[in-house]
């Protein structure tokens, strides 16, 4: 339902996710002392790639669960915990870099979290409403 707004929510997690797949989170020198190395979600490893790719079809399939709330709502939090254990896996790998910088692009991580945190929360008002609505009948 295109009216609610997590499903725009949910479509800009899942749009930041799969930019993620291109876009690199750290540049710089790799332990091994080879220069201007890019850490993305293909380059770190099939796990970061797996996490990556479910996070975004996770946001994206939660869209068309709009008449179950409660599962949108497991969902988003299942989408948050896994953006979470992403993050750690990307700091993880950012110890293997002898050197470097985070890139620009990694500020899209930090709006996967913001755009399932907010989805979330339009989720919960609208089970909310729909509970006080129900009340009155």
């Amino acid at each position: 339902m295109i009216q609610r707004i997590q499903s725009v929510w949910l479509l800009l997690a899942g749009v930041c996710a799969f930019f993620t797949i291109q876009f690199s989170f750290y540049s710089g020198t790799d332990i091994n002392n080879i220069p201007y190395q890019k850490l993305t979600a293909a380059t770190g490893g099939f796990l970061i790639l797996t996490i990556t790719i479910l996070i975004g079809l996770l946001a994206a399939i939660n869209i068309f669960l709009f008449k179950n709330r409660n599962m949108q709502l497991w969902l988003c939090a299942g989408g948050i915990v896994a953006e979470l254990l992403l993050l750690f896996l990307y700091y993880r790998k950012v110890a293997t870099f002898s050197q470097g910088t985070l890139s620009l692009s990694a500020l899209l991580h930090v709006g996967i979290l913001l755009f399932f945190i907010l989805a979330a929360r339009g989720i919960y008002n609208d089970k909310k409403l729909i509970s006080e609505s129900d009340r009155l009948r």
